[in-house]
């Protein structure tokens, strides 16, 4: 009896195993995988009005949009990192990256981009591309890209008698003396003393990199710097400039429209900010030059956010498919048009207003002569001590040459466990 009642059981337990299964398939089917993506600052509001038309082509997929303020991000992802907690993908900044890949927090893409009919590394501007790789392995897809540049009255320097912006260092400082009458109030430019992409850029322009030996020491006595740290504080002796920070500067935008600075070194964003804040009928008193070089040329700070998969994430495939998305240039360029973030690829500036408004042309043209920061993890906090170093030169209280042997101290104390731990493993290496 009992062998007659158990086959008929097992088979329905069968049955409904299978149907549970079945069930449990349809289900995964019909509702969407989240994807949690992280932003950083305004970015957030615009990304998630294009994300709609990415979930109806892919609709197994739900993003989960996280926006932080900008100033708690870096804590964030370290907190979410040492507590297993990372999004599945966010927006880095490319001079946060190395940091990551130094704790082996994302997820190398170079097979993914390779197998990729969507992302073409040639259509990138190259060395914002050449950001996102560390010792040969790409760990980011540049998504949208900044740099800094000169915005300067137009009207002003015609009226000192020049017709163009400058075009190398000894004819900006011409401009600089000619449009400087500090006992009227008047500078040529505006260079906060708290802000160190300034001097940053002016470095750059430099052969001689700032870290040497791999990144395991400081260069900033070296010539190059040091001519760029020369005319910075020069700029400033000269009462070109204000020494004053950001906070004392008050609103640069008003004061950019009352002729109290000629110049402003600052990147793209400032352009929808300047619209905004002067009257539509001063456009043509204002407009945008590439950062000249120290004997002609252009060259700048390459700068912008790139998308990373994290490691820990188990939604890869479909993260990458964001990726994708995101990477195409008719997306770019509706991302440019919400937000006026500069596209990554060359491609999205052949349309619509990027290729029609001159006041990004600038900028198109210096992404091509753009130089990466440092790829070393301590980059920031190095830059940081750098410009509180150059901000006792502007005072006085250093020369150049003092300053530039501090900046070294600083950088080379701050980079001391990195050199242990390259020189340790070297040695590990080399061992039998």
């Amino acid at each position: 009896m009992r062998w007659l009642i158990r086959p008929p059981v097992a088979t329905a337990c069968r049955l409904l195993a299978a149907a549970a299964l079945l069930l449990a398939g349809c289900s995964s089917s019909q509702d969407p995988q989240t994807l949690t993506f992280w932003t950083f600052g305004r970015e957030g509001e615009a990304v998630v009005k294009l994300l709609p038309a990415f979930e109806r082509e892919h609709p197994g997929i739900h993003v989960n949009v996280q926006q932080l303020p900008l100033s708690a991000a870096h804590q964030k992802l370290l907190t979410a990192f040492a507590g297993n907690s990372t999004p599945d993908l966010c927006q880095l900044g490319n001079t946060w990256l190395p940091e990551f890949v130094a704790i082996k927090a994302l997820e190398p893409l170079q097979q993914r981009v390779a197998a990729s009919t969507a992302v073409q590394p040639d259509d990138y501007f190259a060395h914002i591309w050449s950001t996102n790789l560390i010792d040969g392995t790409l760990y980011g897809v540049p998504w949208y890209v900044d740099t800094r540049l000169l915005f300067y009255r137009r009207d002003l320097l015609k009226a000192a008698g020049f017709d163009a912006p400058p075009r190398d260092w000894a004819e900006w400082r011409r401009m600089l003396a000619a449009l400087s009458h500090p006992d009227r109030g008047t500078y040529g430019i505006l260079l906060p003393t708290n802000e160190y992409e300034q001097l940053m850029s002016l470095a750059l322009q430099q052969s001689e990199p700032m870290l040497r030996d791999g990144g395991r020491y400081g260069n900033f006595r070296s010539p190059g710097f040091k001519r760029a740290l020369s005319f910075y504080v020069d700029t400033f002796r000269l009462r070109q400039a204000p020494a004053i920070t950001a906070v004392e500067a008050g609103n640069p935008w008003e004061e950019f429209g009352r002729g109290v600075y000629a110049f402003y070194f600052s990147g793209p964003w400032n352009i929808g900010e300047f619209r905004q804040r002067l009257p539509a009928n001063r456009e043509n008193e204002w407009a945008t030059a590439p950062l000249p070089g120290p004997d002609g040329g252009v060259a700048g700070a390459a700068g912008g956010a790139s998308l990373v998969v994290f490691r820990r994430s188990t939604h890869k495939d479909q993260a990458w498919a964001l990726i994708e998305y995101l990477s195409r240039p008719d997306v770019q360029q509706r991302f440019y048009d919400l937000l006026g973030d500069m596209p990554a690829r060359r491609s999205a500036w052949d349309g619509g207003s990027l290729r029609t408004d001159p006041k990004v042309q600038a900028f198109r043209q210096q992404l091509e002569n753009v130089k990466a920061t440092p790829p070393v993890p301590e980059w920031e906090q190095i830059a940081n001590e750098m410009q509180l170093v150059a901000a006792q030169a502007v005072a006085g209280e250093l020369s150049v040459d003092e300053a530039a042997a501090e900046m070294d101290r600083r950088a080379d104390r701050i980079l001391e466990k990195r050199r242990w731990v390259l020189d340790h493993s070297r040695a590990t290496e080399a061992a039998p």
